[in-house]
């Protein structure tokens, strides 16, 4: 049988594809055998990666995608740096812990946790992103047909889930009975991203009931890290520059005003 046939059989795709010029490599470097079947698993290896990778980029529904590398820190120096570079080593996927990414609007909540999405990715996790408008509307068209069970168990598959813009509308006491729900089978299990324009004071108005929202912080914040940006708009600060619009006022919010979580 020939060499193309064989590596055809095998699925070596990659390989079969770049073979002769990792040949040509080879004879160019003086490699000796065990090197040459390095070379040559390497690149199976990595087309296979990538080609993981793009599928599961597609798979994650991201709006688009940027990286940790592209976040512009310079902007934000209320980020402490070493925490997102703790974070990027994905210790936190692995014991299935959250993070909640507090600030308002424009400040790169959802860039950073996509770029932890694609962090997450990379290293061989599935990962979905939400709205939270999108996940509830979901859901609930998932009750109403009597297949809500199915729809849970899709969202609480992915080692990684991002929920972005918790805040901008509230849930009714059924919809937030549902994202408790779902928050409650991820919980020690699978990692959660959540990112909000409001402090955990305010999640009350979220889910119209203070009780429920105190028992959904009890179970995100057990396990997580809370990373709160205190500065201004990417959207606006070219506009801003040019004088448009006048100095920032302060927007932080203060992570540390949350409700008592000793619910049960």
């Amino acid at each position: 049988m020939q060499l193309e046939g064989l590596l055809e059989r095998m699925k070596l795709e990659h390989l079969n594809a770049q073979l002769d010029a990792i040949c040509e490599q080879a004879a160019k470097k003086d490699l000796d055998y065990r090197e040459f079947l390095t070379e040559v698993l390497q690149t199976e290896w990595s087309g296979r990666h990538q080609k993981g990778v793009e599928f599961r980029l597609a798979m994650a529904r991201f709006p688009w995608v940027k990286t940790l590398e592209q976040f512009d820190f310079t902007f934000q120096p209320s980020l402490d740096r070493k925490i997102i570079r703790e974070l990027s080593t994905l210790a936190f996927v692995g014991r299935g812990e959250n993070i909640i990414i507090l600030g308002p609007p424009g400040v790169g909540k959802t860039h950073l946790a996509i770029g932890l999405g694609v962090k997450a990715i990379e290293a061989g996790h599935k990962v979905l992103f939400l709205t939270l408008e999108s996940m509830i509307t979901r859901l609930t068209r998932a009750r109403l047909e009597n297949r809500v069970e199915r729809q849970l168990q899709q969202f609480v598959y992915p080692k990684v889930l991002i929920i972005d813009e918790m805040g901008y509308l509230p849930m009714n006491r059924d919809e937030a009975g549902l994202f408790f729900r779902l928050l409650s089978r991820r919980y020690e299990k699978a990692s959660t991203i959540i990112t909000s324009n409001k402090s955990f004071v305010d999640w009350g108005e979220i889910f119209n009931d203070q009780v429920l929202a105190t028992a959904i912080l009890d179970r995100l914040l057990h396990h997580c890290t809370t990373l709160n940006i205190k500065g201004e708009s990417y959207r606006l600060k070219e506009k801003r520059k040019a004088g448009i619009f006048g100095p920032p006022r302060s927007q932080e919010i203060k992570p540390e005003e949350e409700p008592e979580t000793e619910f049960e």
